[in-house]
């Protein structure tokens, strides 16, 4: 973003006696100073870095970190500031992935509790990320905080077209992730002949304590589903809050003039209560097609992302 200030240019004129009479017109001059409009400088990124689907030299997604993320990182492509101020996020089918397990491209913030301090490890029951409140109280003592709570206020602005009937329009918007797996993933999903999308999410246990189970909250996510006549249209806003306290999650879907949307889950037997394993969130788009065409694409734009724990 630009802001101009126009200041006055007086233009001295050589040749003239003093008795002449000479009116001077002031001209103007235009001074042009860069303001930044990048994401971080809209919205307190301190504590994320940034997936895209790039290759990092390596044949996986390039990480944008946090010192780079906070220094006037944008992307035209995936990760920028749209006309309004909202932060978009846009992922296309085709890609580099994050690693070899994982099946999906994203553009996606990671938590990073720990800053900039890169002596701290990424991984682990450390200062970098949070465990439950439920949480061994040497893990307690030992990670950045305990408990969680994320919201966001969003628009989806796009979802994918192409590929198989069971990975159309279908995007992950928020996360809690574990050591290896997630105590909830957050979808939106829109069928290409539906004018309205659903939400729902799926709480994953830890491996060894249950199967995945799927809640619906506003529609269905079946691939046959009809038009939900509740549901959230492309570049509606809505918001979301992801709540951890103890081994409660709560996840609320808000709208205005509309009664908000809870469903709770006890978590106690998921297995993620016992020492070891450690949570952070994520926010942003994890594209769940790989089945369409490579320029397919999802895209959400994000008004407001907040989040915080009980800090040690």
């Amino acid at each position: 973003m630009k802001t101009i200030f126009m200041l006055p240019v007086v233009t001295l004129l050589l040749g003239c006696s003093a008795s002449d009479s000479i009116e001077v017109e002031p001209e103007e001059e235009v001074i042009v100073v860069e303001e930044d409009n990048t994401p971080s400088a809209n919205f307190d990124l301190s504590t994320w870095n940034l997936s895209i689907p790039v290759n990092s030299g390596n044949g996986t997604a390039q990480t944008i970190t946090v010192a780079q993320l906070n220094n006037k990182y944008e992307n035209a492509t995936y990760f920028y500031t749209a006309n309004d101020g909202g932060m978009v996020f846009k992922c296309p089918i085709a890609g580099f992935k994050t690693s070899t397990n994982t099946s999906y491209t994203r553009v996606e913030l990671r938590e990073m509790l720990r800053g900039v301090n890169t002596s701290i490890s990424t991984q682990g029951v450390n200062k970098n990320n949070w465990v439950f409140g439920t949480a061994p109280a040497a893990d307690k003592a030992a990670a950045a905080g305990y408990d969680g709570e994320m919201s966001a206020t969003l628009a989806v602005n796009h979802v994918t077209t192409t590929g198989s009937s069971s990975h159309i329009g279908r995007v992950i918007i928020g996360q809690i992730h574990a050591n290896d797996d997630e105590p909830v993933r957050l979808y939106y999903r829109k069928l290409k002949d539906n004018q309205l999308g659903s939400i729902y999410f799926a709480h994953e246990p830890a491996e060894g304590f249950g199967s995945e189970q799927w809640h619906e909250m506003i529609g269905s996510r079946s691939n046959s589903a009809s038009n939900p006549s509740d549901g959230i249209a492309l570049n509606e806003k809505f918001s979301y809050t992801i709540k951890v306290v103890g081994d409660i999650l709560t996840v609320t879907i808000s709208r205005d003039g509309q009664t908000d949307v809870v469903k709770t889950v006890n978590m106690v037997n998921s297995g993620y209560n016992v020492g070891g394993q450690f949570m952070y969130f994520k926010a942003g788009v994890y594209n769940q097609n790989n089945t369409g065409d490579d320029d397919d694409f999802s895209q959400a734009t994000f008004y407001a992302l907040k989040k915080s724990h009980t800090m040690n």
